[in-house]
């Protein structure tokens, strides 16, 4: 029983096993494919060959597992973000390097974990709902932070507080990709980021 406990617990902090990690990989690509709703446990048991009670080994519940996929996809998306301020890139260099990490999503054809499950939100458990909150929250803070740099700098321009122009740049490109499924290619999402580009990068003299 500790052991079950331990392994659980590892699982959603991002040190998982194999089997765990398997289990959250089978999980994720469903939920961008079908939504929360749209898969059970006997499925990801099915495309993994693994026994249901082995998936209940490893997370208790179906609440459970989604909100280890969204602490997951929150670290994911951390170390990206991170990446991006490494860089000695620009801020309107750093804002399409964040337009870019949903198009490859989409380019892959996938969908952004955390949008689709936005979708969803009324029928999701108070955990995955703060779990979602959390991400929406980080990536609004992270570019308010990037678009009051630049536009100190003189490299961004935008009229209004800068969580606004942050929530607007999220909420066009959760959009786009939810507009662009349908078409099964990036164009729709294309086009909102280099509108997005457009309106907020300053265009540099030669």
């Amino acid at each position: 029983m500790a052991s079950s406990r331990r392994d659980t617990s590892s699982s959603r902090h991002g040190t998982t096993s194999s089997t765990a990690a398997d289990i959250l990989d089978a999980a994720e690509r469903l939920v961008q494919s079908r939504g929360f709703n749209g898969f059970s446990y006997a499925d990801v048991s099915s495309e993994l060959g693994i026994t249901k009670a082995a998936l209940h080994y490893h997370f208790a519940g179906k609440a459970e597992l989604g909100e280890s996929l969204i602490t997951r996809y929150n670290e994911r998306f951390d170390a990206a973000l991170a990446a991006i301020d490494a860089t000695e890139m620009s801020a309107p260099d750093k804002l399409l390097a964040y337009c870019d990490l949903y198009r490859g999503r989409l380019r892959g054809q996938r969908m952004c974990l955390c949008g689709m499950l936005a979708a969803e939100y009324n029928t999701l458990g108070e955990p995955m709902r703060d779990a979602l909150g959390r991400f929406f929250d980080h990536n609004r803070d992270w570019l308010a932070a990037l678009l009051d740099t630049g536009r100190k700098a003189g490299t961004l321009r935008f009229a209004g507080p800068v969580d606004q122009a942050a929530q607007t740049i999220v909420a066009a490109l959760e959009g786009a990709m939810l507009v662009a499924r349908p078409y099964h290619d990036t164009t729709v999402l294309d086009v909102v980021i280099d509108r997005l580009l457009g309106d907020f990068a300053v265009k540099q003299s030669a």
